[in-house]
């Protein structure tokens, strides 16, 4: 229910509403008698009021007497006041009184929940945990304009809210493995998420490129597994003064910093759920530590750190070593990470070492296991015992299924909603978090030229998915414990491309977090997320303007620039958009192409009369472990040794009317601009490019096409 604030926080008329509110449940359809205030997530409740309520720097921020976590949310407020308005409050203890910004305790409300009453005389900000108080001061904040209606003055209209969160797990996954990133930088981030009323930050930490977690038991693990020379040639080129070999890349969180950014987020209501993969993503701890491998499968040394992306084969050995490894190394993460879950990976371990390892085999007869399968569910559920040991739940992606589900794990949910739905039918509680709904790496329009996957992934795609699907029955809905979205990081080669990527979708994310599905209406969050937008400049987040406008499924006209991503992949068997390696610092064009069949269609062509043809082309390094798929890929034959673009009329199978030699190109690591005449045809035609070249790597890519008529 409402409570109702001290009498002097409010007008006749406001107060008036909020004791309807309570008696009756509110009058009907109240939401829609005024347009909704600005807040994302969007509240349980809201009651607007006749007045208003003005802050100056002389408006104080009262706390409660002796409580720490409430002075602390005061101060997480006025922080947010003085970065977007302008205005420096002071918060202090005291007693409430008139013309003030009081935050007070209650006994009364749910995790997180909060009520905020904002009146003509002042604002309450109610809550039974610090969840509460620092979320209900978020709103307050985002109840004042970015800028001030003058100078040193915030005006904010009365309302009441009453508020609380759909989810207890609220999150964002972060890849610091693939790319890493500051200290400074995840911090920010993690301010970032707690304006968005989420609390889990899911940290990424080790995979086969990193392993970015200081482990004093295991002092390798980041002196060789944190660091690698990334893909391509243009990292052959920076070669390193002090050793002669080309420069590695990387870096690493010491146990200092790591406490210090826990620190930080418990500040803002958000824990960290580090992950540390097992028992596959593993090459970077093998390379530090090769016994850990599975040494007597042919091929499966891993000499350094790899800078390829996929799936590795390389996975951890099933021995007591390397068990006792893990008891180790999870016990300095238990250490370091106080909350209640620790994410232990588990996906995408293809077992091709261990089928072929004697050793392993041996293992799987000894523990009586039927198939490899059957032996990462043990292995698992060993990790599992020693969280379990100490009071930790074991959390991990939706491969922990295969083989039998360990005693007490949770499952995250990517491969689709399918492995949430199963966990919940065997009484296992799940996070949503599936692919490609869910996964920030996809580009948010299909006319953005962001690297990252070519699928695009929209902001409404984000707001329409509902993390408890219709397949559930209510009890199974129950084991939801929320919803995630993740971002990794193999096409984010910097801090500024995570900003991009994750922003503005994050506010989808965070309402269908919040808000129960039901109350979701598109038109009215659009509406809110104008607002949002002027906070998110002024508080300096470089968000994806893209993402707020619909695709352009017009291509230019000839005559034009037409990217890599206005021209039509031949196929769609793995699109990617993907930066060249070259220049190694600025800006780098983003070649969009399947990389399993790479081929485009310049669509419509007018050849009517003979066209002069200029092309911008550029390498990628071919950094993609797909296995056996690799098997597939098709090239035509080349010419010469450097390779040819060939341009067909009339679609793949037309006949070849220009090739183009790479010679030049080939010499060059950054984008080459190629010429030629295209001959005159009747109307219009479909133009098919492919590269003729003698291997994969690199691979060619297309920046950009533009037809002229030849004069």
């Amino acid at each position: 229910m409402i409570r109702i604030a001290p009498t002097f926080m409010m007008g006749p008329l406001l107060a008036i509403a909020v004791a309807t509110t309570a008696l009756t449940g509110g009058p009907a359809h109240a939401d829609q008698a005024a347009p909704n205030p600005a807040i994302i997530p969007q509240p349980l409740r809201v009651t607007p009021g006749p007045t208003t309520f003005q802050i100056t720097a002389a408006t104080p921020v009262l706390t409660p007497v002796g409580d720490a976590e409430a002075a602390q949310a005061a101060a997480r407020f006025a922080e947010l006041a003085a970065r977007t308005w302008g205005v420096t409050l002071t918060a202090s203890e005291g007693d409430p009184r008139s013309g003030a910004i009081v935050l007070r305790r209650d006994p009364g409300h749910a995790k997180d929940a909060y009520v905020l009453e904002v009146g003509a005389e002042g604002a309450v900000i109610t809550a039974t945990d610090f969840g509460g108080l620092l979320y209900g001061g978020v709103s307050l904040w985002q109840l004042g304009a970015p800028a001030a209606t003058q100078p040193g003055e915030i005006t904010i209209q009365a309302v009441s809210v009453e508020d609380a969160p759909r989810f207890v797990w609220r999150g964002m996954m972060l890849d610091s493995a693939r790319h890493y990133q500051s200290p400074e930088f995840i911090k920010g981030f993690i301010d970032w998420m707690a304006i968005h009323k989420l609390n889990v930050f899911h940290w990424h930490l080790t995979d086969d490129q990193a392993w970015r977690l200081e482990i004093k038991a295991y002092p390798r693990l980041t002196e060789i597994g944190a660091w690698r020379v990334p893909a391509g040639a243009g990292a052959q080129m920076d070669i390193d003064p002090a050793t002669g070999r080309p420069r590695l890349y990387g870096g690493f969180y010491t146990q200092d910093t790591v406490r210090e950014i826990v620190a930080y987020a418990q500040a803002r209501n958000i824990v960290i759920v580090p992950e540390v993969d097992a028992p596959g993503h593993a090459s970077a701890a093998v390379a530090a530590y090769p016994e850990l491998g599975v040494t007597d499968a042919p091929g499966s040394a891993v000499p350094a750190v790899p800078s390829d992306w996929g799936i590795y084969p390389t996975l951890f050995n099933t021995d007591e070593v390397t068990l006792t490894f893990f008891a180790k190394v999870f016990d300095e993460v238990m250490d370091l990470f106080p909350g209640l879950y620790v994410h232990v990976g588990g996906d995408e371990a293809v077992k091709d070492e261990w089928k072929a390892s004697p050793s392993t085999q041996a293992r799987m007869v000894q523990l009586g296991l039927h198939d490899e399968e059957e032996l990462q569910s043990w292995f698992i559920a060993q990790l599992e015992k020693r969280l379990n040991a100490r009071d930790r739940r074991l959390i991990g992606w939706d491969e922990i299924l295969e083989g039998g589900l360990a005693p007490n794990a949770t499952v995250m949910s990517w491969r689709g909603v399918e492995g949430a739905i199963e966990a919940a039918r065997l009484g296992h509680d799940t996070v949503m978090t599936p692919g490609p709904t869910l996964y920030f790496d996809y580009r948010q329009n299909t006319d953005d030229g962001a690297p990252g996957r070519s699928t695009a992934v929209s902001l409404r795609d984000i707001y329409d998915f509902d993390p408890t699907p219709d397949a559930m029955t209510p009890e199974q809905a129950g084991h939801v414990l929320g919803v995630q979205a993740n971002l990794f990081t193999e096409h984010m080669i910097d801090e500024s491309r995570i900003e991009y990527m994750a922003f503005p979708r994050a506010s989808a994310l965070a309402e269908i977090a919040w808000t129960a599905h039901e109350r979701l209406n598109w038109s009215d969050f659009r509406a809110r997320l104008e607002p949002q937008l002027a906070r998110y400049r002024a508080l300096g987040i470089r968000y994806a303007e893209t993402g707020l406008r619909d695709a352009v499924t017009i291509p230019p006209p000839d005559g034009e620039r037409r990217y890599s991503r206005q021209l039509k992949m031949c196929t769609e068997g793995l699109g990617l958009s993907m930066i060249d390696d070259y220049p190694l610092k600025g800006e780098r064009p983003a070649f969009v192409m399947d990389v399993m069949n790479p081929c485009w269609l310049y669509q419509s062509a007018d050849l009517t009369r003979p066209v002069s043809f200029e092309v911008a082309v550029g390498q990628v390094p071919w950094n993609f472990q797909i296995g056996a798929a690799r098997d597939n890929i098709r090239l035509p034959t080349p010419r010469t040794a450097e390779g040819e673009l060939e341009v067909r009329i009339g679609g793949c199978e037309g006949e070849i009317a220009l090739v183009l030699p790479l010679a030049a190109a080939s010499a060059d690591p950054g984008v080459t601009i190629l010429t030629g005449e295209l001959p005159a045809r009747e109307g219009r035609h479909d133009l098919c490019l492919r590269f003729a070249q003698p291997g994969l790597d690199p691979m060619w890519g297309i920046d950009w096409i533009t037809l002229d008529a030849a004069r």
